[in-house]
């Protein structure tokens, strides 16, 4: 869950900086990715670097929320929305324990 603190919060700190003029859609997606590719580097030889983890998923997240804040979208909505999809393509019956894609289920 999202509190309103923490989206308030954010909003308030790019405002502060007046950062909104760059944090077009496009902008924020592109910060996903390389924020990913960031926290994907603290596993990169096997043994994870959790204190970089944990910096680098916090910009991942940070970026997540200021793109669904930009679109004005819910995050939690649209978590559950997809949740409910993807329940539907992975039942338990089928998908426990398997890594199997739900096309081949």
């Amino acid at each position: 869950m999202v509190t309103v603190a923490t989206r308030d919060a954010l909003r308030a700190f790019v405002a502060e900086r007046d950062w909104q003029q760059f944090h077009t859609p496009e902008n924020l997606a592109k910060s996903i990715s390389i924020e990913a590719g960031e926290l994907l580097e603290c596993f990169q030889w096997g043994d994870a670097d959790l204190a970089a983890a944990k910096d680098e998923l916090a910009d991942v997240l940070t970026y997540c929320l200021h793109l669904a804040d930009r679109l004005g979208l819910d995050p939690d909505t649209i978590i559950s929305q997809k949740l409910a999809k993807t329940r539907e393509k992975y039942p338990p019956d089928k998908a426990r324990g398997r890594s199997t894609k739900y096309d081949r289920l």
